[in-house]
């Protein structure tokens, strides 16, 4: 056999495998994917992700570093990979689980913002060529949709990480003729898309760079009118917007494993952020257009009950706890600003110890991102069978002696089912009033994260316990000990 046949033999076999590779990769993410969808299985299924990504960087690098770049291809990829692995690293050691909303947003407008450059490289290498003069539709709405998809992901997820971290407020910003203007953005996209796959000639670069400068405007003015709120549904589909955003790239390089991971996040993006309006009773669209928590709703709740918030002290509380059969812990974002869901977990064991039975309920927008209660707790190793779904736990609440809601706001404000004037009316909540004593931990008097005043909290069977939910939840653990 030749010297040429051995190499097409040799090159038949690296392209057989790499594929074989790509076939395992997209089955480590599926798998992956399945197993986070429980508390305990949770960490394998993220290892088995990172597997699968690692199996899918290295067949790329076989696939086209060697052909395409040679020995100063894997220098220069593997230095960014090692810087990459570098940045992780400190994010995973330094940033708290109070900074993981703004990490994940910050996250997806990462990946935005790679598949947004890709495809402008891909432009820029191709300008000269068929780009330029004779582009097909095929060719041309993969670079188009890349940077339309990734444009909007990067500049949404900077806004939306600025608005999670306090850097900007978490208030909805409102302007006059929003819909109007997002609209015609909307529709002057489209129209770049029709225009840079026709004859244009020398007129495409103007197009690409108009659509390019338009997709980050469009991120800007859709995410601006959104509440803090609804950030969890928003960072949901903005990661949804990610995957697609990488699905597309994967058309644009012909690589079939970054179409398959790129769709398996769009798709389960699009599903998450689907239960989590159907959570709140919202669509979508009144999500995106709707500008929640504009509207204060405080003078609503003070208008139809009375009174000052009634405060209790840890020993009143102990009293009481000690002699519940039945204790319903619920958690918010205020849980894990104070980093208490370790000392909650002690509490329960402590309560559980005593005779009572003790659930926690989680609402499913909970917190700053999805999912967030149910991490903080699998964190503090909380039996994932006494995590249970706001569903589940709102029949049983009315037969309930003790309800505990640390640092939860809107997830348990009465006012959703009962005031009509309320932004948040409809939103199915936790029904923790129905409890026949509430306690709530709270560092302060004034209204959540959203700007909205809780009914809850001049109920005459609540009790407020006000201070650090930590040091608030340690001393109830340490009356139990006496």
């Amino acid at each position: 056999m030749s010297g040429a046949a051995l190499f097409a033999v040799a090159d038949g076999f690296r392209a057989e495998a790499i594929n074989l590779a790509y076939i395992v990769a997209c089955a480590l993410f599926i798998l992956g994917i399945k197993l986070l969808g429980k508390a305990a299985t949770a960490r394998r299924g993220n290892l088995l992700s990172s597997i699968g990504m690692l199996v899918a960087v290295v067949a790329v690098l076989f696939d086209r570093v060697i052909t395409d770049k040679g020995a100063g291809g894997y220098l220069l990829l593997g230095s960014a990979l090692a810087l990459g692995a570098v940045i992780g690293a400190v994010f995973a050691a330094r940033v708290k689980m109070t900074g993981m909303p703004e990490l994940v947003a910050l996250l997806n407008g990462f990946g935005g913002l790679a598949s947004f450059l890709v495809a402008w490289a891909e432009y820029s290498k191709d300008l000269t060529s068929a780009i330029s003069r004779d582009l097909s539709v095929a060719a041309g709405v993969p670079v188009m949709a890349t940077i339309v998809i990734g444009g909007v992901t990067f500049s949404g997820s900077m806004l939306a990480w600025g608005k999670l971290s306090g850097r900007l407020g978490g208030r909805p910003v409102l302007f006059k003729g929003r819909h109007l203007a997002n609209a015609a953005l909307a529709l002057a996209l489209a129209a770049s898309l029709i225009l840079f796959c026709s004859p244009l000639d020398g007129a495409r670069p103007a197009v690409f760079y108009t659509a390019l400068a338009l997709s980050l405007l469009l991120g800007v003015t859709a995410v601006l009118p959104i509440g803090g709120g609804d950030m969890p549904v928003v960072i949901s589909l903005l990661n949804s917007l990610s995957g697609m955003a990488a699905a597309s790239t994967g058309f644009i390089l012909r690589n079939n494993v970054l179409i398959v991971s790129g769709c398996l996040v769009g798709a389960s993006g699009v599903i998450l952020t689907v239960i989590m309006c159907k959570a709140m009773n919202r669509s979508v669209g009144n999500l995106l257009f709707g500008g929640f928590g504009a509207a204060g709703g405080g003078a609503s709740a003070a208008g139809r009950l009375s009174g000052e918030p009634k405060a209790a002290s840890v020993e009143d509380a102990f009293l009481v706890l000690e002699a519940a059969r039945s204790v319903v812990i619920i958690p918010g974002y205020g849980m894990a600003v104070a980093q208490a869901q370790h000392a909650v977990r002690e509490l329960g064991e402590k309560l559980e110890a005593n005779g009572a039975e003790v659930k926690y309920a989680i609402h499913p927008v909970a917190g700053r991102m999805p999912g967030h209660m149910n991490v903080l707790l699998a964190e503090a190793d909380v039996p994932y069978e006494q995590l249970c779904e706001m569903d589940a736990v709102n029949p049983a609440l009315p037969m309930t002696d003790v309800a505990i809601v640390i640092g939860a706001n809107d997830v348990v404000n009465p006012a959703a089912a009962t005031d009509k004037g309320s932004p948040i009316y409809g939103m199915p909540i936790i029904r923790a009033h129905e409890a026949r004593t509430v306690f709530v931990l709270k560092r302060g008097r004034g209204a959540g994260f959203s700007g909205i005043e809780n009914e809850l909290f001049l109920m005459p069977n609540t009790r407020m316990l006000y201070g650090d939910a930590k040091a608030t939840v340690t001393r109830l653990v340490a009356e139990f000990g006496k």
